[in-house]
């Protein structure tokens, strides 16, 4: 529950308030940003009332998910593959709903029960690994016997990702004692700075390493550069993306040395980008394996210019419980007009369903948490101005910042085809 608020506190916002006012600059005040729900979220709000669903729910709109399907496939070229991200879409319905409609059977996944979890689902598809695992990780999944039954088989069908030569012996004594082949994928770092290969030297002792042991053999390469996708377009990425493709270009040329007339990178994978990132690939020398997960779906954190053509498909319902006319205080009621002038976005109170999300409002427009109120993960406050129309019952949405966590949180998705909730899609056990 909320905490108790801080009187003084109170009482010296409310003088500023006074103080404010009487030198005459109200109209600094925030401006009314209250509204109603536009036609789109109406109809998603009467679906979600004829299918039942009165709690915090996860909806997926499957026309916009198709269409970020379609905005991806359209903009990749055919010598690059798409590689889904799993942890980012967590949940087979999901996934395979991306993965058919943009026609691949890559994945990239993070964990064990995660890799678990999509052997079982999709045991014909190619896997990467997108981090670095620690090695008990990595020895109880081959002690788990994985995918034997589905004919699973790691050594074609997984690369697990190595960031340090000390990572590599730990893998290849791992390999060695299941009696299989590890196909590992070398981490570089390509302006990230969070890890993987950046030396010269630890780089050519790992495939030197990896050429002279029967049971390791080289995957590829991962190089992720999701920072590029935050810097301003023009001169400064330009520059960054320059530099980028130079640190991988420089590691892809040592291994063109080190495996000589035996080199072939169209038999490598050669891994880059992420969301943020994958359309400032499209011309790119090397790179044939292109990773892709949140924009599907685009979350508030995705709003960034290269994917201006995508547009959010996952939203957060929840229901209002209790719609007052006037947001009181606790403990400071006779204040409470005075947050009111000032600014009128407090005039009326909403307790939701829930609340806390890594999550903004974005429907009916004008709502906000109230940072004197507190947050709250069970009944959440949100305020909003006269303008804003809502009572007991109807819903409020939200929109993600991110997805890999928030998919995970509210049970089956709810999948939204423009009329009806058509589908409830499972989402994967919880894991980091």
């Amino acid at each position: 529950m909320p905490l108790p608020l801080d009187r003084r506190r109170l009482m010296l916002a409310g003088g500023g308030v006074l103080a404010l006012g009487a030198a005459g600059t109200l109209a600094l005040r925030p401006g009314d940003h209250g509204g109603v729900h536009s036609p789109y979220f109406l109809g998603l709000q009467a679906a979600l009332k004829a299918a039942g669903l009165a709690r915090p729910t996860l909806v997926i709109d499957q026309r916009r998910l198709q269409a970020n399907i379609d905005a991806v496939k359209g903009f990749l070229p055919a010598r690059q593959g798409l590689r889904v991200v799993v942890k980012s879409l967590p949940s087979v319905g999901l996934l395979d709903a991306v993965a058919r409609g943009a026609g691949t059977t890559r994945f990239m996944v993070f964990n064990g029960p995660m890799l678990a979890t999509m052997v079982a689902a999709r045991p014909d598809g190619d896997y990467l690994m997108g981090k670095p695992l620690a090695a008990a990780e990595a020895r109880a999944f081959y002690a788990a016997g994985p995918g034997k039954a589905a004919g699973f088989d790691p050594a074609r069908r997984l690369q697990w990702l190595i960031d340090t030569p000390a990572r590599l012996d730990q893998y290849a004594a791992i390999a060695r004692a299941a009696g299989t082949t590890m196909r590992v994928s070398l981490e570089i770092d390509v302006g990230l700075h969070r890890g993987g290969f950046s030396n010269p030297a630890d780089f050519a002792a790992a495939l030197t390493r990896i050429a002279a042991d029967p049971a390791l053999s080289l995957g590829g390469l991962m190089g992720y550069d999701p920072h590029l996708g935050h810097v301003k377009a023009g001169h400064g990425r330009d520059k960054g993306l320059a530099r980028s493709r130079g640190l991988y270009q420089g590691f892809l040329d040592q291994v063109r040395t080190a495996q000589g007339a035996a080199f072939n990178p169209a038999a490598l994978t050669l891994n880059t980008a992420g969301s943020p990132t994958y359309r400032l690939h499209h011309d790119s020398p090397y790179a044939n394996d292109i990773s892709v997960g949140s924009a599907f779906v685009k979350p508030l954190d995705f709003d960034v210019d290269t994917l201006a053509a995508h547009a959010p498909a996952a939203f957060i319902a929840t229901p209002v419980l209790k719609a007052l006319p006037r947001t009181d205080l606790p403990t400071g009621e006779a204040l409470t007009p005075l947050f009111r002038l000032w600014d009128r976005n407090t005039e009326q109170a909403f307790f939701i369903h829930g609340g806390h999300w890594l999550a903004a409002p974005v429907s009916p427009p004008g709502l906000q948490t109230s940072a004197l109120f507190g947050r709250s993960s069970n009944q959440e406050l949100l305020t909003g101005s006269d303008r804003v129309s809502l009572k007991a019952d109807d819903m409020v949405f939200l929109r993600p910042t991110q997805s890999e966590a928030v998919l995970l949180q509210f049970g089956d998705l709810a999948v939204w085809d423009g009329k009806a909730i058509s589908a409830m899609w499972p989402v994967f056990p919880t894991s980091a």
